[in-house]
């Protein structure tokens, strides 16, 4: 895979509106993907840690970019998602770690694990990734 493909991938995300809000850094190798933001007040529940839909958002964004980077002409599409959620973090940063694990002709699978400042496992998930009809351009971002 090429380093420009990452790159635009790269790119692609961190255009996303969604990512306003987190202000996330990303690193996108061959089936590995790298993602943190730093915890804000914001995420929190009523119980005053991190919501479990931030936990959610990190480990399919890690797992996502792991998987479309074996793509090179189609934007991928999550199918499913499995998520774990080990314990709460109400302070300093998340990092998760997406890889590959399989690809086959009409899907890719990607495990993610996310860790917390202190480099703890706080959570993790496996997902089914599929190409969709998007092709990867310049007008999702992808450049």
């Amino acid at each position: 895979m090429k380093q420009e493909h990452f790159s635009k991938l790269e790119n692609m995300y961190l255009s996303g509106r969604c990512n306003d809000t987190y202000q996330p850094s990303i690193q996108v190798e061959k089936g590995l993907a790298t993602i943190q933001f730093d915890v804000q007040e914001s995420f929190f529940h009523a119980a005053g840690a991190v919501h479990g839909s931030i936990y959610f958002k990190a480990l399919d964004d890690a797992a996502y970019f792991a998987a479309n980077s074996m793509e090179t002409s189609y934007f991928v599409v999550t199918s499913s998602f499995t998520t774990y959620f080990l314990r709460p973090v109400s302070q300093g940063y998340l990092k998760a770690i997406g890889r590959v694990v399989n690809r086959s002709k009409t899907q890719i699978i990607a495990e993610s694990i996310v860790y917390d400042s202190r480099g703890k496992e706080v959570a993790r998930g496996s997902g089914t990734f599929v190409r969709s009809a998007t092709a990867l351009s310049s007008e999702i971002g992808y450049c």
